[in-house]
């Protein structure tokens, strides 16, 4: 558990925020163990894990399917919470979530929905290691929490949203359009994440830094907007010179952030230096001949390591002006060649193992209407 200072505001990020209430929660309500958030992707009905306090359990980097959670999907219709006093009745339960949550060892739970407007955004999970835990007085306090916990998770949501879609614009109004974009953009933030997933344990990364490099991932080639068209949509190789102005672009990306940020009063938003590293270092390579700053392996940031086999994959895979699509498996061998030395291994064999996945992301995204996000 963080340190506990007086007020909330006082801790930076909504990760840390949620464990200051849930440190709170507990001095009046001991027997809740873990506070847990999950968002939801309307595209892919996926429900993920977001951010979370209390010991670590299987339901930690969880994804599922909206409509294979009966119980989820009858909180999200119905708009109201739902208070689980023994969760033995879930024991024998088919589903995974079920199972996940009797296995990690909770035996009641309070579940409610996070709504804006009309949308749904995710879920707020309370759990007890014991049954009967939620009186009367515990739903009231808890109700409390959970809507301040909502506020700070829409507010989150909608800072990042600000700063994809004032970037959206500025793209629009300097006319670079490219009619792959929005699929591209779609695909390489699910990629990104696919990776982030598998590599997570490994690396030590929760799921709050999950989600949010899936949600910046799509801001990684920002900076082109300052790429002159003759350069940007040059069908034969480039110069020399136009191969500098063209490399320029992520150092330029992060400036446009950085002043973005400042500008929209953005600069305190949670896992910000995620965005600037994904934006300056994403064409970096372990051999430390990329650029713009020609890093070796373990200067790279993960999060770069990441975009970049998520970049090429669909770049590989997708159809150009100047060349063809090429088959997932044509592309998975052209990545193992460049792991090891430009790209890193444990990325590319974590991209590769979920072949599966890949394909699922492929069909949903081949005609996305907007850019602005991948949700």
């Amino acid at each position: 558990m963080y340190a506990k200072p007086m007020d909330l505001n006082d801790h930076p990020s909504v990760m840390s925020k949620l464990v200051f209430l849930h440190v709170t929660t507990q001095e009046k309500f001991a027997d809740i163990s873990r506070i847990a958030v999950a968002l939801y992707d309307k595209n892919t009905d996926k429900i993920k894990t977001f951010i979370y306090s209390g010991k670590p359990s299987p339901l930690n980097h969880y994804e599922a399917k909206l409509s294979d959670c009966y119980s989820l999907r009858n909180i999200a219709t119905s708009h109201n919470g739902r208070i689980e006093q023994d969760l033995r009745v879930f024991n024998g339960s088919k589903h995974q979530h079920a199972q996940l949550i009797y296995q990690a060892g909770y035996r009641s739970s309070y579940t409610l929905p996070i709504r804006y407007g009309d949308e749904l955004i995710g879920f707020i999970f309370f759990n007890a290691e014991r049954e009967g835990v939620f009186d009367s007085a515990c739903i009231q306090h808890l109700n409390l929490i959970g809507n301040l916990v909502a506020l700070l998770i829409i507010n989150e949501l909608s800072d990042i949203t600000t700063l994809a879609s004032t970037m959206k614009t500025a793209i629009d109004v300097t006319h670079f359009r490219d009619p792959e974009t929005a699929e591209h953009l779609a695909r390489m933030a699910h990629y990104s994440r696919l990776i982030c997933l598998n590599v997570a344990d490994r690396h030590q990364l929760n799921d709050n830094f999950v989600e949010h490099l899936f949600l910046f991932a799509p801001l990684h080639d920002i900076g082109k907007i300052t790429v002159s068209d003759n350069i940007l949509f040059k069908q034969g190789p480039l110069n020399k010179v136009e191969r500098k102005a063209m490399q320029e672009h992520c150092e330029s990306g992060l400036h446009l952030i950085d002043k973005m940020l400042d500008n929209y009063h953005l600069t305190n938003l949670d896992h910000v230096q995620i965005l600037r590293n994904v934006v300056v270092y994403h064409h970096e390579t372990l051999d430390g001949k990329g650029y713009p700053k020609g890093l070796l392996d373990k200067q790279i940031p993960i999060e770069a390591k990441i975009v970049a086999v998520a970049d090429i994959f669909d770049a590989l895979t997708s159809e150009r002006p100047y060349k063809s699509a090429w088959s997932n498996d044509v592309a998975f061998a052209e990545l193992r060649k460049l792991a090891g030395t430009k790209l890193d291994t444990d990325c590319v064999t974590a991209l590769i193992d979920g072949a599966d996945e890949i394909s699922t992301i492929q069909q949903t995204f081949q005609q996305l209407p907007s850019a602005a996000s991948p949700y």
